[in-house]
């Protein structure tokens, strides 16, 4: 398993190249223009010297190679320099070799970093400041939906054509159907404006600092969660419940009830371990799904993470900052890819990648 773990690494290396390669030249050739919102006042000649500024002047394949420097050299030298700082390494030893020209402080401002032509800051810093509102709603909205569809698909499978099963395949079948851009809405006006229950907007400047203020971030988080749970749910519970039927009606199954096992012994112990197989795939591969679900369900509540990020990026032709985003995205699906490969042979000791 290390040695599948570790060509699997090496290999995501040119994949991610290939990827980065791929998603530069679409951006290349998308329309747009990042002089578009540049006042019309603002004389032709001081346009051009804004667009050499921003790098625009430059061959394609510098301004890639740049950009690769900068995503894959550069942000990891700032990165371990703030953890430094950060550490009590750097209390003990004050005169460390890790200190980058690119580091905390003054240095922070350094034009080798991947900037946003949009606010001229670092693209990095802007994805950390938001990236806390995004995990504290889609990793909520993915656990809650992986909690509660596991249950449903394996007591959906054990009583199947029940009036439980039944009424589960049509919340399921709702959840497939119903994109987020129409149920984000459709809660705002049952929950906010008929009942008043819940806020419409979600307050990304609100700290929890005591009782009241966790009510009011519960209230505000349980709108969002629910429209991305329930995707997470129709789709995982679906695969449980096709898996758990597949292996309820196996010969090892009958084995283990003619030894006299209980019931939940069978159940929750051998099929369900089984079962898990195809649904980790499911669940690995859902979470970099899940976070394009969020870019929707963001712009609906106006949660300030990086789903409005990326589209106010997109709207302002801020390139640096599509292309970051993006790319990120894409390092989501390939260590996911791994993990889910990983975990296979951890629920089945029979799988092995030697």
């Amino acid at each position: 398993m290390l040695t599948f773990t570790i060509r699997r690494l090496v290999l995501a290396v040119p994949t991610l190249l290939f990827i980065s390669l791929v998603i530069f030249l679409l951006l290349e050739l998308a329309p747009g223009d990042p002089m578009a919102q540049v006042p019309l006042t603002v004389p032709p000649e001081v346009k051009e010297k804004m667009r050499l500024a921003l790098g625009l002047g430059e061959p394609t394949h510098i301004r890639f190679f740049k950009w690769l420097v900068q995503f894959f050299w550069i942000e990891p030298q700032v990165f371990i320099d703030w953890m430094t700082t950060k550490s009590a390494i750097a209390s003990i030893l004050p005169d460390t070799d890790f200190y980058t020209p690119c580091g905390v402080g003054a240095a922070a401002e350094c034009d080798l970093r991947i900037l946003s032509w949009q606010t001229r800051s670092p693209v990095m810093d802007i994805v950390v400041q938001r990236l806390p509102q995004t995990l504290w709603v889609v990793g909520m909205a993915y656990i809650v939906g992986v909690l509660i569809a596991i249950p449903i698909g394996i007591y959906s499978a054990y009583r199947q054509y029940s009036v439980f099963d039944q009424a589960g395949t049509f919340v399921t079948m709702i959840g497939f159907s119903i994109p987020p851009f129409f149920t984000g809405p459709l809660l705002i006006v049952i929950f906010s404006v008929y009942l008043g229950w819940l806020p419409s907007i979600y307050d990304t400047t609100l700290k929890v600092v005591s009782w009241d203020t966790f009510v009011i971030q519960f209230k505000q988080m349980v709108m969002p969660v629910m429209v991305l749970a329930l995707q997470t749910t129709a789709q995982i519970s679906r695969y449980m419940r096709a898996a758990m039927l597949d292996n309820l009606n196996q010969d090892y199954v009958r084995t283990a009830r003619a030894k006299g096992l209980s019931e939940a012994v069978v159940v929750m112990v051998h099929v369900l371990r089984n079962s898990m197989i195809p649904v980790v795939t499911v669940i690995a591969l859902g979470m970099p799904a899940i976070f394009g679900g969020a870019i929707i369900t963001e712009e609906v509540f106006k949660v300030n993470g990086i789903g409005s990020l990326l589209i106010g990026a997109l709207f302002a032709n801020d390139l640096p900052m599509v292309m970051t985003l993006t790319f990120m995205f894409a390092i989501l699906i390939v260590l996911f890819n791994l993990i889910a490969d990983i975990l296979y042979g951890v629920l089945d000791p029979r799988i092995r990648y030697d």
